[in-house]
């Protein structure tokens, strides 16, 4: 059977569980608790050197990288092929699931110059920060981590967030005028890959990115929870937990709409 090490909050673990759910393959979960940085322990890092989740397991296969793995869960079983299968459209799922690279560290930038910023300085000492980062086995993500949690939204690798962003959501917008989904009238592997991302931002308050610029964003998040499959995020939500996220990043909202407006308007 499938082993997939996953963390229950992880963006990139939920997208992989999203397509699990579509394609209703069963594997067995092993959860990662991140917080207590089980994915930089030594008995995982044997299996994911790079100290993230999620990584799935068949047989003596390991596989690594969300958008990989999707293609992968998706070639065990033709029932709900997610990849489209002439080669204009499967060209273009595969763009965006090249993406999803740059799209996940600006979701990442976006959650730890904000709302995991503002737990972390209040629930941590600088000692105490200082080790966690020491454990990040990746150098340039133990630098972003501190960085953005020195100096917040004014951060660079928030104007690096804000490019990703302003580009992935014109570029859904341009999609979802034409299709009901990303790639077309049909939901896909584009579909599945993208959702946990936008949903994140919707969870941390920050649904007036694209509510306004490029509202076919917020219709298409609204279609996608419609879905079955989308219990693969909710039923790993602790709702307390989801109610204080989005009740803290109001609070953050003003300024972070204050720096994104200033980027729109370079």
């Amino acid at each position: 059977m499938l082993e997939l090490y996953h963390g229950a909050s992880s963006v990139c673990s939920s997208k992989v569980r999203i397509g699990l759910a579509e394609k209703k393959i069963q594997c067995k979960a092993h959860p990662v608790n991140l917080a207590k940085n089980e994915q930089n322990s030594p008995e995982y890092l044997k299996l994911n050197p790079n100290g993230v989740v999620p990584t799935l397991v068949d047989g003596e296969l390991v596989v690594v990288e969300s958008s990989v793995i999707l293609e992968y869960i998706d070639e065990l079983s033709s029932e709900n092929s997610l990849m489209p299968t002439d080669i204009t459209t499967k060209t273009k799922a595969r763009m965006w699931l090249a993406r999803c690279i740059e799209i996940h560290a600006a979701i990442n930038t976006m959650t730890f110059s904000t709302v995991n910023r503002q737990r972390i300085l209040a629930g941590k000492t600088p000692e105490e920060i200082a080790v966690s980062i020491s454990k990040i086995v990746n150098p340039a993500t133990a630098s972003k981590r501190q960085d953005v949690l020195q100096n917040g939204l004014a951060s660079t690798h928030v104007s690096t967030a804000f490019f990703t962003l302003r580009r992935m959501f014109d570029d859904m917008q341009l999609a979802l005028e034409k299709n009901v989904w990303l790639l077309s009238d049909d939901y896909s592997i584009a579909d599945t890959a993208i959702l946990s991302y936008v949903d994140r931002l919707d969870r941390l308050g920050f649904a007036g990115l694209w509510v306004d610029r490029t509202p076919a964003v917020g219709l298409w998040l609204e279609r996608s929870k419609a879905r079955p499959s989308y219990g693969a995020i909710d039923q790993y939500i602790d709702v307390k937990d989801a109610k204080s996220m989005r009740e803290e990043g109001a609070t953050l909202w003003p300024d972070v709409k204050q720096h994104w407006d200033a980027f729109l308007r370079r």
